[in-house]
């Protein structure tokens, strides 16, 4: 037994693909648990309000960050693609600093924007007073969270897998995590939300001078293969799957904003942050196997292409469902963990942590349509989710609150997974989801 256990390891070792599988795993959920512990720290060291203000920024940052973005963070790879089948790994540089530029531009335009609003307009739609000013320094940091997001990708494109997957999973979280503690202990909790914005200078500075040293390693030519038009006009079809998904994560918090109050914020983005647990095991298995999903739709090889999507949603379902179960049987105890005033989310809990399950039973059916050339349909059925998500979140969560969030979340991601389900065995005749 030991002898055939030394083998496999032995195996492993000389397998450089499934050793970086693996590592990237650990740094997942290493993240996932990191992630887990700050919230419960910041939860009972911080009043629900302040942690409130801090989720209600972070869901801004998600969704206008999307923008400023306009999908670089994803197309890098692609450009990466393109240059690598030219033996022009040299240019990713000049198209990495065009799309900073850009990036400034955008964010640029859009705190122009902001600034010609109205103070008090803003503040009488939230019924906030403070929320101009958060929202006035979540503006300026825009670029700085931008580009943090980019260069993440860039390191990824640059071959630095390693240093992606810390910096996107550890690294972080870090400068809020330090700056959460000092904050603490001098008894200046209210500057929370300021730290966290400050967090993303550090973090934009520290990893641009780390991808200058690693583009200095590499000589330049000065022939230009993109144009900054080609750039825009590549990059911004793919952001919209982006965009669309952090819209989704965005608009609930927003609303409960608006008609609820901080705390409600906060106690409500806990339930949100423990689904990530069932996300990370789903977008894992989805990772793995979304290469030999293009492979053997490539090849037109439908019986191991059916094998290995049944394998795969067999997978998460076995992964998932003892997760799932786990927590909803102890989910009055899980959020009371975070502070006994907690426990009043505990319905809208169940609903996204069983909700998730069942959109679990879908398997890697947006992988599919992404890995088989249908990109263009799956934007349009996430465009539709949004509307869906938006429309119920309006007018559940005045009535509803948490609940009505909960079940506005679940509505719209059943709704892409079962659409997304319906379209690929009309297309292909594969039945996606578990069974």
């Amino acid at each position: 037994m030991g002898l055939k256990t030394l083998k496999i390891f032995e195996r492993i070792s000389k397998n450089s693909f499934i050793k970086q599988s693996l590592g990237t795993l650990a740094l997942r959920i290493s993240g996932v648990i990191l992630l887990f512990g700050f919230t419960l720290f910041l939860t009972k060291s911080y009043s629900p309000k302040l942690v409130g203000q801090y989720d209600f920024v972070r869901s801004y940052l998600l969704a206008i960050g999307s923008i400023c973005l306009l999908g670089f963070d994803q197309s890098i790879l692609y450009f990466k693609g393109r240059l690598a089948s030219q033996n022009e790994l040299t240019q990713l540089k000049k198209v990495y600093v065009k799309m900073v530029g850009m990036l400034f531009l955008v964010s640029l335009i859009i705190l122009i924007v902001f600034l010609l609003i109205d103070k008090n307009r803003i503040n009488a739609y939230f019924l906030d007073d403070e929320v101009y000013d958060i929202l006035l320094k979540s503006s300026v940091i825009l670029f700085f969270h931008g580009l943090s997001l980019l260069n993440t990708e860039v390191f990824r494109a640059m071959d630095k897998l390693y240093v992606a997957e810390l910096f996107r999973n550890i690294i972080k979280y870090i400068p809020l995590i330090i700056g959460s503690l000092v904050l603490f202990y001098w008894h200046l909790e209210t500057y929370l939300v300021d730290v966290f914005l400050i967090g993303f200078v550090f973090l934009a500075l520290f990893s641009s001078i780390l991808i200058f040293i690693y583009f200095n390693k590499t000589e330049t030519t000065t022939e230009e293969i993109f144009t900054s038009k080609e750039i825009f006009t590549k990059s911004y079809p793919i952001a919209i799957s982006g965009m669309a998904m952090f819209l989704l994560m965005s608009f609930d918090i927003m609303f409960l904003k608006k008609y609820q109050n901080d705390e409600t914020v906060a106690f409500y983005s806990v339930g949100v942050k423990i689904m990530t647990i069932i996300s990370v095991i789903i977008l894992t298995v989805n990772i793995t196997v979304s290469a030999k999903i293009a492979e053997y739709f490539s090849s037109q090889n439908m019986i191991e292409l059916k094998r290995t999507l049944q394998n795969s949603a067999r997978l998460i379902f076995c992964i998932s469902f003892p997760v799932i179960a786990l927590i909803s049987l102890f989910s009055e105890y899980v959020l009371s963990l975070f502070g006994h005033q907690y426990s009043i989310a505990q319905q809208s809990f169940l609903i996204l942590i069983i909700g998730q399950g069942i959109c679990s039973l879908f398997g890697s059916a947006p992988v599919y349509l992404n890995m088989t050339g249908r990109q263009h349909i799956f934007q349009i059925i996430l465009i539709g989710a949004v509307i869906l998500n938006f429309i119920l979140n309006r007018f559940l969560i005045p009535i509803y609150g948490m609940t009505g969030a909960a079940t506005a979340f679940f509505c719209s991601s059943f709704f892409w997974n079962f659409v997304s389900a319906v379209v690929i065995y009309k297309k292909d005749k594969i039945k996606i989801f578990l069974h």
